[in-house]
């Protein structure tokens, strides 16, 4: 039985002022996030005209995709669905099952594993099949990617680049940086057999393979974007206090590579583009942020091989140690308490 559509399953942003209230409403439902705080992240988003550039990137993305299936003769329509903003991924999957589809693949926004950065999206496609109901398409969602060739060459190609803007300035420090999560949460990721931690540790990883790619020997790995309470501990340091202790020890630049992230929205040009580079700028270090992975021609076709590794039975190609996972039906995690979700703490 073949496929009949590919689902690209991803965060959602607003597209204009009047959508970011109800948009980080969204985001945020039942996890007792003060309003004082939705009105300081509003406000990063009214920088841009209360536009978030995450849609936009995933349609010229999936464009990307179109062209190549096409290329390659691979019938496969994909269509778009959000977890927080429309389209929503409930309303895509409707359509898709009123348009007789049986069978589909799912690709999510994210190179990694956790909760957030996987089982999350496991609930997505849980919640909309649940609100479809029993003639919902079954759905295969495609594994991780943090590991693949494709996905390390463009960013290290990024990370190249960067630093060849920044010309003659000897001694810059390479940065790696990822969104930060609950230190509970990191413990939770992946199977309980395995000890935990699988998100930090393939970050981690993602930077020792790109770093090795990209010829470079020394570099670090902090984390952005925390918005929890203060007393609750998470993945640390923050790139921003990172750049002062660099500047301390005398650091003359840095080039920051956001490899935790596919493509950059908001919270890479608002925390990297803006605070970082601000930050690096009142030190008077030389500052320059590596490109994501998203525009580059090469994440159109790992998308297309993750797709063809089901369609076709293309051999999966990965470069480190960690298991194959992400890759589940209709919702279920990759394993019997893989990343479960963390209670959060009162406010």
């Amino acid at each position: 039985m073949g496929y009949d559509a590919l689902l690209w399953l991803s965060f959602g942003g607003p597209e204009g002022p009047d959508d970011v209230m109800p948009f980080l409403e969204n985001v945020t439902r039942g996890r007792g996030v003060p309003r004082e705080r939705l009105l300081e992240v509003a406000e990063h988003y009214q920088h841009f005209g209360g536009v978030s550039p995450i849609n936009k990137l995933n349609r010229d993305a999936m464009a990307a995709v179109e062209k190549q299936l096409a290329a390659a003769g691979i019938d496969l329509p994909v269509h778009f669905g959000n977890r927080n903003w429309h389209p929503m991924v409930e309303d895509t999957l409707a359509e898709l099952t009123a348009s007789g589809a049986k069978r589909i693949l799912v690709f999510p926004t994210s190179a990694y594993g956790g909760y957030s950065a996987c089982r999350q999206y496991d609930e997505d496609i849980e919640r909309a099949r649940a609100a479809v109901g029993a003639e919902a398409p079954e759905m295969v969602k495609l594994r991780q990617f943090f590991d693949h060739p494709l996905f390390v060459s463009a960013v290290a190609d990024g990370v190249r680049a960067a630093h060849a803007s920044l010309g003659d300035v000897d001694g810059v420090r390479t940065v790696f940086t990822a969104h930060s999560v609950p230190d509970s949460a990191d413990k939770a990721s992946g199977p309980p057999a395995e000890g935990g931690h699988r998100y930090s540790r393939q970050i981690a990883e993602a930077a020792r393979l790109v770093a090795a790619e990209a010829g470079i020997a020394e570099y670090d790995v902090v984390w952005q974007s925390r918005s929890g309470p203060p007393q609750v501990p998470w993945l640390e340091p923050d790139i921003v206090d990172h750049i002062d202790a660099l500047h301390a020890s005398g650091v003359p630049g840095v080039v920051v590579s956001p490899i935790g992230f596919v493509s950059d929205h908001l919270e890479v040009i608002w925390d990297l583009d803006n605070e970082a580079a601000e930050r690096a700028a009142e030190h008077g270090m030389a500052f320059a942020r590596a490109a994501t992975a998203g525009s580059d021609p090469r994440f159109a076709e790992l998308v297309v091989e993750l797709i063809r590794e089901h369609t076709h039975g293309l051999e999966p190609r990965k470069l480190s140690p960690f298991p194959a996972a992400g890759c589940t039906v209709n919702g279920a995690p990759c394993a019997i308490g893989c990343c479960e979700p963390v209670k959060r703490p009162a406010r």
